[in-house]
Protein backbone atom coordinates (compact mmCIF):
# COMPACT_ATOMS: atom_id res chain seq x y z
CA UNK A 1 0.00 0.00 0.00
CA UNK A 2 1.32 3.63 -0.81
CA UNK A 3 1.58 5.63 1.97
CA UNK A 4 -1.42 8.00 2.49
CA UNK A 5 -0.31 10.48 5.25
CA UNK A 6 2.73 11.12 6.98
CA UNK A 7 2.99 12.46 10.67
CA UNK A 8 5.71 14.27 11.89
CA UNK A 9 6.88 14.65 15.48
CA UNK A 10 8.95 16.82 17.25
CA UNK A 11 9.45 19.31 19.93
CA UNK A 12 9.45 23.11 19.11
CA UNK A 13 12.13 24.52 16.64
CA UNK A 14 13.16 20.37 16.09
CA UNK A 15 13.32 21.76 12.05
CA UNK A 16 9.54 20.04 11.09
CA UNK A 17 7.97 23.06 9.44
CA UNK A 18 11.69 23.49 7.06
CA UNK A 19 11.14 19.67 6.88
CA UNK A 20 7.57 19.73 5.33
CA UNK A 21 8.36 22.06 3.30
CA UNK A 22 11.36 20.18 1.81
CA UNK A 23 9.40 17.20 1.41
CA UNK A 24 6.62 19.18 -0.70
CA UNK A 25 9.39 19.75 -2.94
CA UNK A 26 10.75 16.30 -3.44
CA UNK A 27 7.40 14.01 -3.57
CA UNK A 28 7.09 13.09 -6.70
CA UNK A 29 3.43 13.99 -6.58
CA UNK A 30 1.48 17.21 -4.81
CA UNK A 31 0.89 16.68 -0.83
CA UNK A 32 -1.35 18.93 1.66
CA UNK A 33 0.90 20.20 4.60
CA UNK A 34 -1.06 21.06 7.72
CA UNK A 35 1.03 22.00 11.25
CA UNK A 36 -0.30 22.19 14.62
CA UNK A 37 0.82 26.17 15.04
CA UNK A 38 -1.42 27.12 12.40
CA UNK A 39 -4.39 25.30 14.14
CA UNK A 40 -3.25 27.18 17.27
CA UNK A 41 -2.61 30.37 15.41
CA UNK A 42 -6.72 29.63 14.21
CA UNK A 43 -8.00 29.28 17.84
CA UNK A 44 -10.08 31.96 18.82
CA UNK A 45 -7.74 34.76 21.01
CA UNK A 46 -10.07 33.79 23.91
CA UNK A 47 -8.62 30.43 23.91
CA UNK A 48 -5.08 31.91 24.73
CA UNK A 49 -4.43 31.13 28.06
CA UNK A 50 -7.39 29.82 29.30
CA UNK A 51 -7.67 26.70 31.31
CA UNK A 52 -10.47 25.79 28.85
CA UNK A 53 -7.98 26.13 25.63
CA UNK A 54 -3.86 26.92 25.31
CA UNK A 55 -2.10 28.10 27.87
CA UNK A 56 1.75 28.79 27.74
CA UNK A 57 3.60 28.77 30.74
CA UNK A 58 6.48 31.97 30.92
CA UNK A 59 9.07 28.36 31.42
CA UNK A 60 7.69 27.34 27.95
CA UNK A 61 5.79 24.83 29.02
CA UNK A 62 2.02 24.19 27.77
CA UNK A 63 -1.33 23.11 28.99
CA UNK A 64 -4.07 22.31 27.26
CA UNK A 65 -7.42 21.72 28.23
CA UNK A 66 -10.45 20.47 27.32
CA UNK A 67 -12.25 22.75 25.04
CA UNK A 68 -8.48 22.45 23.09
CA UNK A 69 -8.92 18.75 22.96
CA UNK A 70 -12.73 18.92 21.17
CA UNK A 71 -11.29 21.30 18.76
CA UNK A 72 -8.51 19.51 18.43
CA UNK A 73 -10.27 16.16 17.48
CA UNK A 74 -11.84 17.86 14.86
CA UNK A 75 -9.25 19.76 13.58
CA UNK A 76 -7.92 15.91 13.01
CA UNK A 77 -11.08 14.54 11.71
CA UNK A 78 -11.34 17.18 8.94
CA UNK A 79 -7.49 16.31 8.03
CA UNK A 80 -8.33 12.55 8.00
CA UNK A 81 -11.13 13.12 5.58
CA UNK A 82 -8.73 15.21 3.32
CA UNK A 83 -6.71 11.75 3.36
CA UNK A 84 -9.93 9.90 2.70
CA UNK A 85 -10.79 11.83 -0.07
CA UNK A 86 -7.33 10.69 -1.93
CA UNK A 87 -4.99 13.50 -0.82
CA UNK A 88 -1.97 12.99 0.58
CA UNK A 89 -1.22 14.89 3.56
CA UNK A 90 1.83 15.66 6.04
CA UNK A 91 1.23 16.42 9.25
CA UNK A 92 3.38 18.54 11.51
CA UNK A 93 2.41 18.20 15.16
CA UNK A 94 4.17 18.31 18.83
CA UNK A 95 2.76 15.65 20.91
CA UNK A 96 2.90 16.71 24.16
CA UNK A 97 1.21 14.13 25.63
CA UNK A 98 4.05 11.46 24.02
CA UNK A 99 2.33 8.32 23.56
CA UNK A 100 -1.12 9.26 24.44
CA UNK A 101 -0.85 12.10 21.60
CA UNK A 102 0.23 9.18 18.85
CA UNK A 103 -3.03 7.25 20.08
CA UNK A 104 -5.52 10.49 19.47
CA UNK A 105 -4.15 10.39 15.82
CA UNK A 106 -3.97 5.98 15.68
CA UNK A 107 -7.56 6.65 16.93
CA UNK A 108 -8.74 9.00 13.64
CA UNK A 109 -6.02 7.26 11.08
CA UNK A 110 -8.15 3.98 11.40
CA UNK A 111 -7.22 2.31 8.45
CA UNK A 112 -5.09 4.46 6.42
CA UNK A 113 -0.83 3.52 5.48
CA UNK A 114 0.41 6.39 7.67
CA UNK A 115 4.08 7.02 8.13
CA UNK A 116 5.23 7.97 11.83
CA UNK A 117 8.40 10.26 11.59
CA UNK A 118 10.13 11.41 15.15
CA UNK A 119 11.72 14.41 14.41
CA UNK A 120 14.80 14.62 17.21
CA UNK A 121 16.96 17.90 17.45
CA UNK A 122 19.80 18.04 20.60
CA UNK A 123 17.62 20.97 22.96
CA UNK A 124 20.40 23.05 23.22
CA UNK A 125 20.31 23.28 19.23
CA UNK A 126 16.67 23.47 19.71
CA UNK A 127 17.34 26.53 21.73
CA UNK A 128 19.45 28.52 20.24
CA UNK A 129 17.17 28.08 17.11
CA UNK A 130 14.05 29.10 19.39
CA UNK A 131 16.07 32.06 20.58
CA UNK A 132 17.29 32.71 16.99
CA UNK A 133 13.35 32.95 15.64
CA UNK A 134 11.98 35.62 18.07
CA UNK A 135 8.75 34.15 17.98
CA UNK A 136 8.61 31.21 20.53
CA UNK A 137 8.71 31.50 24.88
CA UNK A 138 12.17 31.06 25.52
CA UNK A 139 12.42 27.80 27.27
CA UNK A 140 9.95 25.61 24.99
CA UNK A 141 12.56 23.58 22.75
CA UNK A 142 14.02 22.51 25.27
CA UNK A 143 11.06 21.98 27.63
CA UNK A 144 9.55 19.83 24.29
CA UNK A 145 12.96 18.49 23.23
CA UNK A 146 12.35 14.75 25.08
CA UNK A 147 9.07 14.98 26.28
CA UNK A 148 7.29 14.93 23.12
CA UNK A 149 8.90 11.67 21.88
CA UNK A 150 7.95 9.65 25.26
CA UNK A 151 6.53 6.41 24.31
CA UNK A 152 5.72 7.10 20.75
CA UNK A 153 6.73 4.68 18.03
CA UNK A 154 7.78 5.71 14.65
CA UNK A 155 8.74 3.99 11.67
CA UNK A 156 11.56 6.23 10.78
CA UNK A 157 13.43 9.01 13.30
CA UNK A 158 15.53 11.75 11.93
CA UNK A 159 18.24 14.32 13.84
CA UNK A 160 18.33 17.62 12.35
CA UNK A 161 21.10 18.57 15.03
CA UNK A 162 23.51 17.88 12.08
CA UNK A 163 21.59 17.05 9.05
CA UNK A 164 20.25 19.41 7.30
CA UNK A 165 16.29 19.63 6.56
CA UNK A 166 17.10 18.93 2.40
CA UNK A 167 18.69 15.16 3.40
CA UNK A 168 15.55 14.25 5.90
CA UNK A 169 13.13 14.97 3.46
CA UNK A 170 15.15 12.87 0.92
CA UNK A 171 15.38 10.53 3.77
CA UNK A 172 11.63 10.48 4.55
CA UNK A 173 10.72 11.11 0.81
CA UNK A 174 12.89 7.39 0.25
CA UNK A 175 10.42 5.52 3.02
CA UNK A 176 7.33 7.25 1.50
Amino acid sequence: MTKQMIVLNGGSSAGKSEIVRRLQAVLPEPWLAFGVDAFVDALPPAMQDSGEGIEFAPDGGVIVGPVFRRLEAAWMAGIVATVRAGVPVIVDDVFLGGAASQQRWKRALDGLDVLWVGVRCDSAVAAEREKARGDRILGMAAAQADIVHEGVVYDLVVDTTHTASELCARTIGGAV
